[in-house]
């Protein structure tokens, strides 16, 4: 009681009441968020959010359908219940919700404040058919952990994403926060209440908060400030575990950036999943400007968490190049919930993806075998997407059909362009420029607060470059040939061949030769698109059969998982009967499982080439 007591006299003096308030309009003084992360209702969080004065008749009040960075269609507002309006009397005001996301607020001009209890996601990704990507996604365990991705608890009013807010949070004295929101500086600190400021709304979810225990470690690199915080629900990891790992990375990652220095504070919020019905199912992470939220599995070894830390926390970080500095105006001035598509998701992420890989050659922390292997992966997994389609006329439209169901093609054909990019502009410039030279020109001339006219770009670059780059774009970016890789790898002394390379029988390594469609039942299909391995090409089993049986057991989600740690002890004789379907029709496979092998494509270095070759390769990979 004695808490309550004092949040509500802090409010108070804070912020005053709501008579002298009706004085001061919305657009002349800071909304103020609340969240309580105290008195916790059936696992929902309860917002306050209390604004100036109105002056017209309707207020519109939104929560967040579509962020930046997702390219998906989430609708937020789903998970918030309850929403009321009070006036200045403390009497409720007739509320319109007009979908998922809009609720519309009459004699909007006695609007006092708006109250409401919001779900978090992770407790439905498992009930929910297109449920939220878990780095997006909210967080609600009591006295334990709140992540809180702040565009699913607080939303804003029409017409007023540019007016300041104050974000104060009621949480349990033992759990501390972690973000790049700036704390409030004109008040005492206390630890039972924290104070943020945000100057606009895109501010507010563009840095997501972490409530943890104290499991956090910070490191310095060059003049930018790093912090990793860590939930780890069983304990099994500390921040401390992945400091040295991270720090290594990252470090490497500045040298190869170079000059480009566009953000002082930068901090990783990684939260480990148990992977129970009502955890995080969905792992990976999500870019913000000065931050990034992790979700992965507490189950991995540590040497695959910190791989995995590797891959992602790279290619998120180099999003301080693109967006951060270099973005459209649809970026710039984002609409949460009519939002206008950039074309150029060739770069913000295709770019940040190509660089995740290329400072690893470049700093010396992979091969040149391995760079090489993950572009021909890269290649064969974009086989899998429309080859065949305008990459900006993709961008441009990604929340709709048949553009939605290629997005995962930027991280791959996204990264290719690039690749395809980077050779050209080093050839023409005879190694002393690339992609990473555009990047820092383009920096320069636009930068953090200049975004860019969406239509402009292409033009911009090719006045930095050559006709021969304008070409490209026309003909593989804008226009809907594929790129032939191998012509960009033999301009660098590099050609092509295939190997043999022994595989599981389910798996390659850690990439599955099979997948579970959770639309008709969990069935289990062999992937489309794909190079299979020997065993399934033996049997006579096609990408996209559907697997009934083997040996006589019903095949689901649940008795797949014994049937693939078997198979690690299966020698080449054991016999296999499957029962599969195929466009409609059953079919019955048997035989030896054999020795599974899969054909890869690898990148050699062609022998008696001239120097010209070997040194555009050596500027391509060193800089």
């Amino acid at each position: 009681m004695k808490k309550i007591y004092l949040w509500i006299i802090i409010c108070g003096l804070l912020y005053g009441c709501g008579a002298n308030k009706s004085l001061i309009t919305v657009d002349k003084t800071p909304i103020i968020a609340s969240l309580d992360l105290i008195n916790i209702d059936e696992d929902r969080v309860k917002v306050e959010i209390n604004p100036g004065a109105f002056i017209s008749d309707i207020v519109t009040f939104k929560i967040p359908k579509t962020i930046p960075g997702t390219y998906s269609t989430d609708d937020y507002g789903k998970y918030v219940e309850g929403l009321m309006a009070i006036d200045y009397k403390g009497n409720g005001l007739k509320v319109n919700r007009l979908d998922d996301n809009t609720w519309n607020i009459e004699n909007g001009k006695n609007l006092d404040k708006i109250t409401y209890l919001v779900n978090d996601t992770y407790d439905t990704e498992n009930e929910v058919g297109d449920a939220v990507f878990s780095p997006a996604g909210t967080n609600i365990l009591k006295g334990e952990n709140f992540m809180l991705n702040l565009h699913g608890f607080i939303g804003y009013f029409n017409d007023y994403k540019e007016v300041p807010y104050t974000i104060l949070v009621y949480k349990p004295t033992e759990l501390i926060a972690t973000t790049s929101l700036p704390m409030e500086q004109n008040r005492k600190p206390d630890p039972s209440w924290d104070s943020f400021i945000a100057q606009r709304y895109f501010e507010v979810i563009d840095n997501p908060i972490l409530y943890a225990r104290p499991n956090k470690e910070t490191f310095q690199i060059n003049d930018i400030k790093v912090s990793i915080s860590v939930f780890s629900p069983n304990e099994t990891y500390k921040a401390s575990d992945l400091k040295e790992r991270m720090e290594e990375m990252m470090s490497a990652q500045k040298k190869f950036l170079g000059d480009i220095d566009s953000t002082k504070e930068y901090n990783i919020l990684l939260y480990l999943s148990q992977l129970n019905d009502d955890d995080a199912q969905g792992f990976g992470a999500l870019e913000h400007h000065t931050s990034t939220v992790v979700v992965l599995p507490e189950s991995m070894s540590r040497e695959r968490l910190e791989q995995a830390m590797i891959d992602v926390v790279s290619h998120e970080f180099f999003h301080i190049v693109t967006p951060l500095n270099i973005h459209s105006k649809e970026v710039q001035y984002f609409d949460f919930n009519d939002p206008e598509m950039s074309s150029h998701l060739w770069m913000y992420e295709g770019t940040t993806e190509y660089f995740a890989n290329l400072f690893q050659i470049h700093q010396g922390l992979i091969t040149e075998e391995e760079f090489y292997e993950r572009l021909m992966r890269k290649v064969a997994n974009s086989k899998g997407y429309d080859d065949a389609m305008s990459f900006t006329v993709m961008s441009k439209n990604i929340l709709e059909e048949p553009f939605a169901s290629n997005y995962p093609n930027v991280y791959e054909k996204g990264a290719l362009i690039n690749f395809a990019l980077d050779i050209l502009i080093r050839e023409k410039s005879k190694g002393q420029k690339g992609v990473l030279w555009l990047m820092k020109e383009l920096s320069k001339k636009y930068g953090k607060d200049v975004p860019f006219d969406d239509e402009v770009l292409i033009d911009e670059i090719v006045n930095l470059t050559y006709p021969e780059v304008r070409e490209f774009f026309n003909t593989h970016v804008i226009g809907a040939t594929p790129i032939d890789y191998m012509a960009y790898f033999a301009k660098v002394g590099l050609a092509n061949t295939r190997l043999k390379e022994k595989t599981g029988y389910f798996l390659n390594g850690d990439i599955p030769f099979i997948d579970v469609d959770t639309t008709y039942g969990n069935n289990i299909f062999v992937r489309n698109g794909i190079s299979l391995n020997s065993f399934f090409n033996d049997l006579g089993i096609q990408g996209g059969d559907i697997i009934k049986t083997i040996n006589g057991m019903t095949i689901t989600l649940e008795s797949i998982r014994p049937i693939i740690s078997q198979s690690f002890a299966w020698t080449p004789e054991t016999e296999i009967e499957m029962e599969i379907l195929r466009d409609g029709e059953v079919l019955q496979v048997k035989g030896l499982v054999g020795s599974p092998t899969v054909e890869v494509a690898k990148i050699i270095p062609v022998e008696g080439i001239s120097e010209d070759f070997t040194e555009l390769r050596r500027t391509w990979l060193k800089g």
